[in-house]
């Protein structure tokens, strides 16, 4: 029993999330921020692809709206009506009391983070995933900030508090493992449909001069 809770553990520090434990995280990107946050197209084009991913994959979605009465639900081009949760919250982090109750129905293990912003929410949500042993892959090219400097510092900050910051299309391709896979055939095919949106995607071919 010990031996193997050490190799769980083991596979957990190494970032291998598989399909069947894990949930898609999608963080507050709403209609009221479309003006303020750098890169938004970017982080919406990344939550519709991961979006679709998780219908293919059987992967569970969850998604969190902060304050929607007055920030507005999230960005209409996002499909999320297949959502096993879509939660309303005023905490900066998503772990709400709802979340929580849905990770623990979901018997989840690993968690896919991505939306806004960077330093506040994403930072807070993965903090206290890490703190209740969860293991965290955060989307680079899925997370940004009104600030942009802040995106690379937050994600500087998760990574040495023990969270796997990943590509999008790496992990995707992390979860299916083979080719073999039956969902190789429409994960490809979704792949090629965003990769001109994925060539122009800021937060992944970003200018660290810019910055």
């Amino acid at each position: 029993m010990a031996s193997r809770a050490i190799a769980a553990a083991a596979v957990r520090s190494l970032g291998r999330p598989k399909a069947g434990n894990t949930v898609f995280f999608l963080c507050d990107v709403q209609e009221r921020f479309r003006s303020g946050i750098h890169a938004f197209e970017s982080v919406v084009q990344v939550a519709q692809k991961m979006s679709r991913f998780s219908q293919i994959a059987d992967i569970p979605l969850v998604v969190t709206e902060q304050y929607p009465k007055g920030l507005g639900h999230t960005a209409g081009e996002i499909s999320i009506g297949h959502a096993a949760l879509v939660d309303e919250k005023t905490k900066f982090s998503m772990l709400t009391p709802a979340v929580e109750q849905k990770l623990k129905e979901l018997d989840a293990q690993s968690v896919v983070l991505y939306g806004i912003e960077s330093h506040i929410c994403i930072l807070q949500t993965c903090l206290e995933l890490l703190d209740n042993q969860y293991d965290v892959h955060v989307l680079a090219d899925g997370v940004s900030s009104m600030n942009a400097p802040e995106i690379d510092i937050a994600l500087a900050r998760m990574a040495h508090a023990g969270a796997h910051v990943v590509s999008s299309e790496s992990l995707m391709f992390q979860l299916m493992g083979d080719t073999k896979n039956p969902c190789f055939k429409a994960v490809s095919a979704l792949v090629k449909e965003h990769q001109e949106a994925a060539r122009q995607n800021e937060l992944l071919f970003k200018s660290r001069a810019a910055l």
